[in-house]
């Protein structure tokens, strides 16, 4: 049987969160989707959009991009799937019974198992099959603050499979150390609420609080006197310090200085200038609203801070409002109290709003990537252009005039 991860038409909806990423790559709950399926010994198929195929051809090699065969069964999950334990334990016994039909999540299609000999080579072929209704919950992403949502849902549930499955020494009550990871001196740890899992080479620096449910990706750090609370996970190879509290946190991403991050999302390859702080509750205590692509969301939650896509930056004291998305490759100042769109210098504190060129990102990654020891590739340049075409819109709706002359401050 193989396993198909399709993304549909409205994965469009989680940018900037899935702009420049698959969907099945997102993390939620310190895990990907692609990691969910990984270990079933199946052939490993993906249909994702034309400007990420060389990318998920580089990063994953194992992932096929053709069509699945049609001689043996297929079970097709949307690439916007909250990866979540009972989401994967409930995949994994339908794959295995072979049983045909489909589950959705209002009028999308959740996931689809094939019966041998039907021809299905793409979602939209998948649509038009009569299929028996599965019962099962599995719930997709809609927006990029649905990540944060499912997040607080599934990352103690999920440490404790990864902690049951996984090769870890428990060096107190709760927290448990892969291969060379290190906690410093005088480190607090509270597990009252979930664990603390560190893997292999991270490392807590001293005098810092942790409570659980805390995830602290291969080689990540987090420096001295930080505060990890409810609901963080970081990705690996990232660098953290101040206060995050109830985040996802890509790899690759820092946030070293002191400042409060809360109820948010980092992509890769974000770094927040010292003091950055993000609120994540509106004054009248009331649900938060966001907007994407104009168009207003209401999240039904009352704690929701930044969506941030990769490579944006912000400087020293920046202040992000509620509920703010800031996109791809942008450098933001001052206080942030709009959507930011992707590839701008965002200085509206100072009357200035400027567009980043694509060349400059280009130069700019090049140099984050030689301080981490990655080679930049000509796929990494292509996405990056290939991003730029794709947020037109967002700088000519933007409602701000934009030049390509450099900011200045």
């Amino acid at each position: 049987m193989s396993i198909v991860l399709f993304e549909d038409e409205l994965v469009c909806r989680l940018d900037p969160v899935a702009l420049g990423k698959p969907a099945f790559a997102m993390s939620c709950g310190a895990v990907r989707l692609v990691d969910l399926v990984a270990g079933w010994n199946s052939p490993l198929y993906a249909q994702v959009r034309a400007h990420l195929r060389e990318i998920v051809a580089a990063d994953y090699p194992a992932v096929l991009q053709t069509p699945p065969p049609t001689d043996a069964p297929a079970l097709w999950i949307n690439a916007r799937l909250a990866p979540s334990r009972s989401a994967g334990e409930l995949l994994a016994a339908w794959w295995q019974s072979g049983k045909p039909g489909v589950t959705k999540t209002g009028e999308a299609i959740a996931a689809a198992l094939v019966p041998a000999g039907t021809r299905a080579s793409d979602w939209p072929q998948l649509a038009g099959l009569e299929l028996p209704a599965v019962e099962g919950e599995l719930p997709l992403f809609e927006y990029g603050h649905d990540l944060v949502r499912h997040h607080l849902k599934t990352l103690s549930s999920n440490l404790e499979r990864r902690i049951a499955t996984g090769d870890y020494r428990q060096v107190q009550d709760g927290v448990f150390l892969a291969a060379g990871a290190k906690l410093g001196a005088h480190v607090v740890a509270d597990t009252t609420r979930g664990p603390i899992v560190l893997e292999a080479g991270a490392s807590i620096g001293p005098y810092c609080y942790l409570s659980g449910p805390v995830h602290v990706g291969p080689k990540a750090r987090v420096i001295e006197h930080a505060a990890l609370k409810d609901c963080v996970a970081i990705g690996h190879t990232a660098k953290i310090g101040g206060e995050v509290e109830a985040s996802i946190i890509e790899p690759y991403t820092n946030k070293q200085h002191h400042g409060f991050l809360g109820h948010s999302y980092l992509g890769s390859w974000i770094n927040l200038g010292a003091g950055t702080c993000n609120s994540d509750l509106k004054n009248t205590y009331g649900q938060v609203n966001m907007e994407y692509r104009g168009q207003k969301v209401p999240t039904g939650m009352q704690f929701i801070g930044a969506i941030v896509g990769d490579y944006a930056k912000t400087a020293i004291n920046t202040g992000i409002f509620t509920g703010k998305t800031i996109g791809v490759c942008s450098m933001v100042y001052g206080f942030v109290t709009t959507n930011v769109p992707s590839f701008v210098n965002y200085a509206r504190l100072f009357g200035q709003v400027t567009e980043a060129p694509v060349d400059v990102m280009v130069a700019t990654q090049r140099r984050m990537f030689e301080r981490r020891g990655v080679e930049q590739r000509p796929c990494d340049i292509e996405l990056l252009k290939a991003m730029y075409q794709l947020t037109a819109h967002e700088r000519k709706q933007s409602g701000d005039p934009l030049s390509l002359e450099p900011l200045s401050l």
